[in-house]
């Protein structure tokens, strides 16, 4: 399956985040070209801080294949990780993350820092960014959009056409 493949389903999982108010990112994490796991952000509903789509992937991939190592997986991720899930990546050895939109305020793969090119690590992950990064955008500015004109709404101010 080529890596736009992957990287929609991972924007399909972004969907279900939308659909609940969460910020719409999806991930999902393939082995041998097969999909293991899949996970969306839930941290507003579930309250949980740790529950980025990213840590939710991981943590089924991990229960799947019944080990919290998980070599040879890739993550495919429509949002550039953020310090805490490339932390879990890295200590959950995953072969390869690719990921769609960069984000300029906690992107841990280049945009803010580059934690995967830090020698001192035990642990060198390939990463890959941009895959479908429009479409990626394109839903993120879509929700927070959404979100503002709600809320301008409720203050019963003019909103705007998205």
């Amino acid at each position: 399956m080529p890596e736009a493949d992957f990287m929609q389903l991972a924007l399909e999982q972004a969907q279900h985040a939308w659909r609940l108010g969460e910020v719409p990112v999806g991930a999902v994490v393939v082995k041998d070209g097969v999909v293991i796991a899949t996970g969306f952000n839930q941290p507003i509903g579930s309250h949980d801080p740790t529950a980025h789509a990213e840590i939710v992937a991981l943590r089924a991939a991990a229960a799947k294949l019944g080990n919290y190592r998980l070599p040879g997986c890739e993550l495919y991720v429509t949002l550039e990780p953020c310090v805490m899930c490339s932390g879990a990546m890295m200590h959950a050895r995953l072969a390869r993350v690719v990921y769609g939109a960069a984000d300029p305020k906690t992107g841990a793969c280049g945009s803010v820092l580059n934690l995967f090119k830090q020698e001192q690590l035990n642990h060198h992950t390939d990463v890959a960014g941009g895959v479908m990064a429009d479409e990626a955008s394109a839903m993120l500015k879509a929700f927070f959009a959404e979100r503002r004109n709600a809320v301008k709404r409720a203050a019963g101010a003019t909103v705007v056409p998205d």
